[in-house]
């Protein structure tokens, strides 16, 4: 069998996207599909070739087809792939669980940052690849509708687990995205504390810092500098600045607080 030299292009290419093409004698299966090896999530091409009930797998190492049997061993193969994919997606949706639980209680999950971006560079990855895969079995289904007289219930079947892990996907990339929200509130929140608490001591020691600035001036007539009780004096007039600072300050954010809690 030749094979046309753009489609063989396609086959060769492993970055090639997820596709069906059909011929006169033969049609192409191109899928992309994320596979677990050695803890990591790795990008797994795989090209199809149908002529008739015979499929060829191509042998990316060998760059040879081997033959895989027919369409139905093509369909259990996938589906293998696809069922440990739907148990990979499911072991997410139980650690963004876990990642949600400690968030809530604790209020800031140490290193949630580096789990998040992990998480959705991961997620991202399943959900982007088994969409385009989805639709290129789809396109391979509806082929084979023009020619036979029904389809099997093996193809509908891996069609919707292949569509189960991006509906899955999607549903962990959208609590991530709300977790995040949740993260960022907790922070901007601890943040808005932190500024409210350097505001106040700020305020305290800046009036200090006008009076301390005008009586340390090195020139003459300032009040107070032959009189005995004179720093006395300075101490009183800062409490008093102090007090007419602070004190509608303070009574200014505790109704703001108390506005917040109610």
């Amino acid at each position: 069998m030749t094979i046309n030299k753009y489609l063989l292009e396609d086959i060769e290419t492993a970055d090639h996207p997820s596709n069906f093409e059909a011929s006169d004698n033969y049609s192409v299966l191109i899928l992309r599909l994320p596979q677990e090896k050695n803890d990591t999530l790795e990008v797994s091409s795989m090209a199809f070739v149908i002529e008739d009930n015979s499929v060829s797998l191509y042998n990316r190492e060998k760059k040879s087809f081997d033959k895989l049997g027919n369409i139905e061993d093509m369909i259990e193969f996938i589906d293998e792939k696809a069922e440990l994919l739907i148990k990979k997606i499911q072991k997410y949706h139980i650690e963004l669980d876990r990642l949600e639980e400690s968030l809530y209680e604790r209020g800031e999950e140490s290193h949630f940052m580096q789990k998040w971006l992990k998480y959705k560079k991961e997620i991202s990855l399943i959900q982007r690849l088994t969409f385009h895969a989805a639709i290129a079995f789809e396109l391979f289904i509806n082929f084979q509708k023009k020619h036979t007289k029904e389809i099997k219930h093996s193809y509908t079947d891996l069609l919707e687990h292949i569509r189960r892990v991006e509906q899955l996907s999607r549903s962990a990339l959208e609590k991530l995205d709300n977790l995040y929200s949740f993260y960022r509130a907790k922070v901007d929140e601890k943040m808005n504390k932190n500024m409210y608490i350097l505001t106040i001591i700020s305020g305290i020691f800046l009036p200090l810092t006008l009076i301390t600035g005008f009586f340390g001036m090195n020139t003459g007539g300032l009040p107070y500098t032959d009189t005995p009780n004179g720093t006395l004096h300075v101490i009183i007039i800062s409490l008093v600045i102090e007090a007419a600072f602070l004190i509608p300050f303070l009574l200014l954010n505790s109704q703001r607080f108390l506005k917040k809690r109610s």
